[in-house]
């Protein structure tokens, strides 16, 4: 037992697993790659093994390979294929042919003609690697990622035309008909043409029985027909929208896909490219002293569509975003929380004025409208953002459910900022503005390749927006050709090409929000819908929703947007905010995109027999309430409500029902969805007339007062403000209530008794009124039916002011030929004018009844 208690340290082996080595040789990395995809199991099951022999009966001759299987295999096998992929990925794929072969006819390796056919039967095996590699940036890439294998997501913006790629030439000298077989190198870096064919310049055959060879320079041929080719595409991938710094144009790449990732996307998908970052030598390059300058590219070993698949709900994951079941229980909850809706929509945009705090109801005031309409745009924004179900109906026929809205409205009323905003929140979104718009960059156009000179498509904004919202600023600058070519993607959500010699249909699911001004700046209200808006009917049928956003003048509304855009520029937290500065109750940016992208995942409501009704009988009620609002303007509507409006309101009830997670669309989301469409769509079909009148009818209304103002104001007039009123001015509901208590106080007077008296109760109803209630006297005299009051103060002389009401009698006698009641009634004004000049500003100015007559004269001659 000496030595027992030494300080040593005792370990005994319980698994004897060597350390994983790096292979040295290709032989051996091949060898090993092989043993990998004939050994590797997960539990009982071989994956590879199976998953390749499924393929070769289906006869798709590709493998997809997990990274992170090889890694569990081999960590430093799966860090050189990270590190070395161009070198290693040749050998994978020989490996990959020889399982296939050991898979199919595993008894072949006893004789060399039967391994010879067996090799001759199956073709090389395409290994696809799907790699768990962080994503980068295009601005991330660098030349210390080069020739390494790089994950990067983009958009898809062109695709050229299948072209076949060499992998084996077979060639022949001209001069002494010798072969050889050469493989070019994969990618962009292949055979070349001229004289930088990246053939052998020189011939060398061993020369026979000692001859001189005259082989001259460059003697090789291509025999086509023993060589091998395969199919090869060429992508090119573009930053996402929102990936592109502020001020800095959208970064581009080309990427080099062949054989089974060929044909997988076109213009418009969201892909993330796994590939080997490479080089190749443009034809742009070849000018003197630009040899060592060369193009970078990605040749494709992997391509994840993220895309949704066309027609259904989206998919399991249509985004490309995961969800953990911790964050999806938060999302359920959400749903289910009360009041969730008004919640969403009060977090789109917070900092625009509408969504924080509530409005003064003591009144219906302007400013209550325009916060209604503020709200209402709020919420039409997020039933844009969750958009309704597609649908795809036997004949194949699709049924759009994203949902279009306008905002028409006067300059500064915030249209803009919510564009920006939806451009931040939804998960795909492209903004652009309308006078830089042209209609090739909003659709697609048709390219030219610089090497092989034949066209391709390059899709525009709406294409790249595909299955997200495109923001279109300043919707009435664009040309009217540039707008009539958006009215596909926006009904059929497709748009169809027919350009040198290309004819195709591209996709253009997307949801569009759209900001103008009227014709005329401002909208008028004295201006028919039609003639404030110059959109055709053919555009504006397309649109779900139509807000006419008004910038209404009010004094306390005024006060609060100042109130509010000053603590925006100050940053003094809003009165409802946390500690961290957020309000409370509302919804950060991130979760709502990932809300956003969940439901659309998750939810496709249908509609139940209840709401079908109720949307039947509504949408037949407002077709009722357009046909007479047409009768009585007497001209059709610019803003048609058709069967595409009926539609419109099933799309708005499908929204609110995916926002809520909610499977069936219930009654109260129709409910929801008519009081918007009637408040947006059916306000604007019906702006510009007025409570009891047609717009016919307002304007012949507004022609007689135009004609009366001039007939009753003469060209010379210096009449002031106070005279004009009397005049034009109805008057206000307290003068009213003062002229019926002094009436009630006269006539109640038996005709004995005296021409003046005390009036206590005028003075406390003008204090009640917050005016001068000091003590008052009330001069009166009756003559036939007419009584002529005069209420003057306590300083006035009684007999002094009746006096003056016989002078204004005898007046208005010498001007109508004794005065009775029509006279009054039918000439207000010539009596006004009679008035006037006797008294102004309180002050007696005439008592000659002579010249009081004669000026009233002259004035009703020049009115």
């Amino acid at each position: 037992m000496s030595g027992f208690d030494a300080d040593r340290v005792y370990s005994i082996a319980i698994h004897d697993a060597p350390d994983p080595v790096a292979p040295e040789t290709p032989s051996e990395t091949e060898k090993l790659l092989l043993e990998f995809l004939l050994q590797f199991r997960v539990g009982g099951e071989f994956i590879y093994r199976d998953k390749l022999r499924g393929n070769l009966l289906l006869k798709q001759h590709q493998l997809a390979v997990d990274l992170r299987h090889v890694g569990l295999f081999n960590d430093e096998l799966a860090h050189v294929i990270q590190e070395k992929p161009a070198e290693i990925l040749p050998l994978f794929e020989t490996a990959a042919t020889k399982a296939a072969r050991t898979i199919l006819f595993p008894l072949a390796g006893g004789s060399a003609s039967s391994s010879e056919a067996a090799a001759q039967s199956i073709p090389s095996v395409q290994v696809l690697i799907k790699s768990g590699l962080n994503l980068q940036q295009f601005r991330d890439l660098s030349a210390n990622t080069m020739n390494k294998m790089v994950r990067i997501p983009g958009i898809v913006i062109s695709a050229s035309v299948l072209s076949s790629r060499a992998t084996k030439l077979h060639l022949q000298c001209r001069a002494c008909r010798s072969t050889k077989i050469i493989s070019p190198p994969g990618g962009l870096g292949g055979i070349g043409g001229g004289s930088d064919r990246g053939l052998p310049r020189v011939c060398d055959a061993p020369e026979p029985n000692n001859q001189k060879k005259d082989c001259p320079l460059d003697p090789y041929l291509i025999i086509h027909s023993k060589s091998m080719f395969t199919d090869h595409q060429v992508l090119k991938l573009q930053e996402a929208p929102d990936m592109v710094p502020v001020g800095e144009l959208p970064r581009h790449m080309l990427l080099s896909a062949d054989r089974y990732l060929t044909g997988q996307v076109v213009p418009g998908s969201r892909v993330i490219a796994t590939g080997i970052y490479s080089t190749y030598h443009s034809s742009k390059n070849k000018a003197a002293g630009a040899a060592a300058l060369r193009m970078p590219y990605l040749r494709l070993v992997d391509l994840e569509i993220s895309s949704p698949s066309a027609g259904g709900s989206g998919g399991l994951n249509p985004f490309g975003v995961q969800y953990t079941p911790e964050e999806e229980e938060e999302f359920g909850e959400m749903a289910r929380s009360e009041g969730f809706y008004e919640r969403f929509a009060k977090s789109v945009a917070p900092s625009i004025f509408g969504s924080l705090g509530m409005p003064y109801l003591t009144s219906l005031s302007a400013r209550w409208l325009t916060y209604a309409i503020r709200e209402d745009i709020k919420k039409a924004i997020t039933c844009l953002l969750f958009g309704g179900s597609k649908k795809v109906l036997p004949d194949g026929m699709r049924l759009r459910g994203d949902i279009n809205v306008l905002l028409l409205g006067d300059p500064g009323t915030a249209k803009s900022q919510l564009l920006k905003f939806v451009e931040k929140v939804a998960p795909i979104a492209v903004y652009t503005s309308g006078k830089g718009s042209s209609a090739a960059g909003l659709t697609a156009s048709v390219q030219r390749d610089s090497v092989s000179r034949e066209f391709y498509l390059e899709g525009g904004a709406m294409v790249l927006a595909d299955t997200g919202v495109v923001c279109i600023d300043e919707f009435d600058k664009m040309r009217d050709e540039d707008r009539v070519a958006i009215h596909e993607a926006m009904e059929q959500q497709t748009i169809s090409i027919a350009k040198a010699g290309i004819t195709t249909v591209l996709n253009s699911r997307t949801s569009v929000l759209a900001a103008a001004n009227p014709v005329w700046g401002r909208y008028d209200e004295g201006r028919s819908p039609g003639e404030n808006i110059d959109f055709q009917t053919t555009i504006l049928s397309r649109f779900d929703m139509i807000f006419i956003v008004k910038d209404e003048h009010n004094e306390q509304r005024d006060r609060m947007i100042a109130k509010h855009v000053m603590n925006i520029h100050m940053n003094r937290p809003n009165q409802n905010a946390d500690e961290n500065g957020n309000s409370v109750g509302e919804i950060d940016i991130e979760k709502m995109k990932r809300y956003i992208s969940y439901c659309k995942a998750k939810c496709a409501p249908r509609l139940s027999a209840e709401a079908q009704e109720m949307l039947s009988s509504h949408f037949v009620a407002l077709r009722k309430q357009v046909q007479q609002v047409e009768r009585d303007n007497d001209e059709r509507s610019s803003i048609p409500i058709t069967i595409r409006q009926l539609e419109a309101i099933i799309r708005i009830s499908e929204s609110l029902a995916k926002l809520t997670l909610s499977p069936v669309v219930q009654n109260h989301h129709v409910e929801e969805s008519i009081r918007l469409f009637k408040f947006s769509t059916m306000d604007a079909v019906s702006a510009g007339s007025a409570d009891g009148l047609s717009r016919g009818e307002l304007n012949d209304e507004m022609v007689k007062i135009e004609k009366e103002l001039r007939r009753r104001l003469p060209i010379v007039n210096t009449s002031g403000v106070p005279r004009l009123t009397k005049f034009y001015t109805p008057p206000q509901q307290s003068a009213q209530t003062l002229i019926q208590k002094i009436y009630a106080l006269i006539s109640s007077r038996q005709t004995s008794l005296c021409n003046f008296l005390d009036a206590p109760e005028l003075e406390s109803f003008l204090r009640k009124s917050g005016e001068d209630g000091e003590r008052l006297r009330v001069v009166y005299r009756s003559y036939a039916t007419l009584y002529f009051v005069f209420v003057v103060d306590s300083a006035e002389s009684e007999l002094g002011v009746l006096d003056l009401i016989q002078v204004f009698v005898e007046s208005l006698d010498r001007a109508f030929e004794n005065v009775c009641e029509l006279d009054l009634v039918f000439h207000f004004d010539e009596v006004h004018h009679i008035l006037s000049e006797i008294i102004q500003g309180g002050l007696v100015l005439e008592t000659n009844v002579e010249e009081i007559d004669t000026a009233g004269h002259y004035c009703v001659n020049i009115c």
